[in-house]
């Protein structure tokens, strides 16, 4: 697994127009090259009168699936430039599709590609990009003498608690960034003087948002 990748936390859209040309940036997260086709067919489907539909996805922890479409526009000036964007923003298992109405002024090559490439950078701001970072679950279970002193320590060391059982003991499920679990074990040893019972869970990804969305130039 990996420690951490990008992907849109979900469907985004939004439009932008460029010299009475109107870009609509969608995006989506895909994890199967069925669900990204899928995604493409419902855009299209949706704007059956747009001049264009230009279209890229990425697809796995490797980005090993990747696709594009110009839809039409000159070879290379939208699918492509599409794929890049999402790739310079190191983005995963997303789709983005670009729907193009033409508004009479002939943009050329060049500024094909910034606009959409422009489409692409609105459409990964409307769907948000966010940060998957792998996580070891820790199971910490103490008797309630303990707790006090466990519970204090997770607040001021502000550590990911995801949920405490309170029964003839408390247990509290703390996400650890992983590589950090020996360390966070070890310090919940000393502190109860070796009192804790620890169980080490499933790892899984924590999202986080992040703000920038870069451009292809």
């Amino acid at each position: 697994m990996l420690q951490q990748y990008k992907t849109v936390a979900g469907y985004g859209e939004d439009y932008i127009v460029i010299e009475r040309s109107r870009f609509i940036g969608y995006a989506q997260r895909v994890t199967t090259e069925e669900e990204a086709s899928a995604f493409i067919a419902m855009i299209k489907k949706k704007h059956w009168d747009a001049t264009h539909n230009c279209s890229a996805f990425v697809i796995g922890e490797n980005d090993q699936i990747q696709r594009s479409s110009d839809d039409g526009e000159p070879s290379g000036t939208a699918g492509k430039p599409i794929l890049e964007c999402i790739k310079k923003n190191g983005v995963k298992d997303t789709v983005v599709v670009v729907t193009r109405y033409f508004g009479g002024i002939k943009l050329g090559a060049g500024g094909l590609v910034r606009a959409y490439t422009a489409g692409t950078v609105t459409a990964l701001k409307a769907a948000k990009i966010v940060v998957h970072t792998l996580h070891q679950k820790v199971s910490v279970d103490v008797d309630y003498h303990w707790w006090g002193k466990v519970e204090n320590e997770l607040r001021l060391t502000e550590q990911r608690v995801v949920g405490t059982d309170f029964t003839d003991r408390v247990t509290a499920h703390v996400l650890i960034p992983d590589g950090q679990q020996d360390d966070f074990v070890a310090g919940m040893i000393d502190l109860t003087n070796g009192q804790a019972k620890i169980v080490l869970g499933d790892k899984e990804y924590v999202e986080v948002p992040v703000e920038a969305v870069e451009d292809e130039e």
